[in-house]
């Protein structure tokens, strides 16, 4: 762990699958990189409230309430915000072009980078099949979902203890199944294909909880990650280009993991 960073500001920001209302979502992780991180534009990229867990047992301590103030208190001070709702927050896809507090709603957008590209933005559940077309197996899938989360706090807590870096074992359980690794290729490649349609140079989701930065056929294949897993978040800079940020805040320090570079070329993260 290093000492505290140092504030940063950037054009964008895209921040995706916080889980608010989940006991699971580290709104400590994330409080912690609002404080050192802002933009001109923040873009929401789906599933920042749990309505499907909800909806099954309420759950919202201070922290949800510090994320959610935080977010608003960025866009008085005149950060633009816009939300792109996920399958889990649905219920806000009946108000697109709605503001809340300063929060704009939209089903999706075209976001042209300083460098002049255009990027095509949207949670990406409308490309998996189980949400879309079998409901209750996404159901059985999450709570199944759940209970890999709960082995992830209680390992949390014990490196903390230990004074060890935050590690997600859900995040690696995922990458160990074929299945799984089969299932993030291929919704990869139809986004990309969506991008293609859409007539861009590329496309900004989230929604598999898998943070990446890649070239696929051409197209620039950017995803966010997630706030209960990996704690990413994706930075525009002001000429344009692309960062993906790994947040692991313990404490009063905090350490910007690095990008490894894949061994197929394509730029990746990698939890430590």
């Amino acid at each position: 762990m290093t000492a505290a960073p140092e504030n940063r500001h950037f054009r964008t920001l895209f921040l995706s699958d916080i889980h608010l209302g989940s006991k699971a979502a580290r709104t400590d992780f994330l409080l912690d990189f609002l404080r050192y991180h802002d933009a001109d534009t923040i873009v929401l990229v789906g599933d920042v409230v749990d309505g499907w867990r909800l909806k099954r047992n309420w759950y919202w301590p201070q922290g949800c309430n510090d994320v959610v103030q935080k977010l608003l208190r960025k866009a008085r001070k005149g950060t633009r915000i816009i939300y792109i709702p996920g399958n889990h927050d649905e219920f806000l896809r009946s108000f697109p072009g709605v503001h809340f507090g300063g929060i704009e709603v939209a089903e999706r957008i075209i976001h042209e980078a300083a460098d002049g590209k255009r990027y095509l933005v949207l949670h990406g559940d409308e490309f998996d099949v189980v949400v879309r077309n079998i409901r209750l197996l996404a159901y059985l899938g999450d709570w199944a979902y759940d209970a890999a989360i709960a082995i992830n706090v209680v390992l949390a807590a014990i490196r903390r203890k230990l004074h060890l870096p935050y590690w997600s074992f859900s995040a690696w359980a995922k990458l160990q199944v074929k299945q799984a690794v089969n299932f993030i290729g291929e919704f990869q490649n139809v986004v990309a294909e969506e991008a293609r349609r859409n007539q861009v140079d590329g496309v900004i989701c989230g929604h598999i909880h898998h943070a990446t930065m890649e070239d696929i056929q051409g197209i620039r294949y950017i995803n966010t990650g997630d706030w209960v897993e990996s704690c990413t978040a994706i930075a525009e800079h002001m000429d344009g280009s692309f960062e993906l940020i790994s947040w692991q805040k313990i404490g009063a320090t905090a350490d910007v993991m690095p990008l490894l570079r894949a061994p197929d070329g394509a730029e990746d993260m990698r939890a430590a």
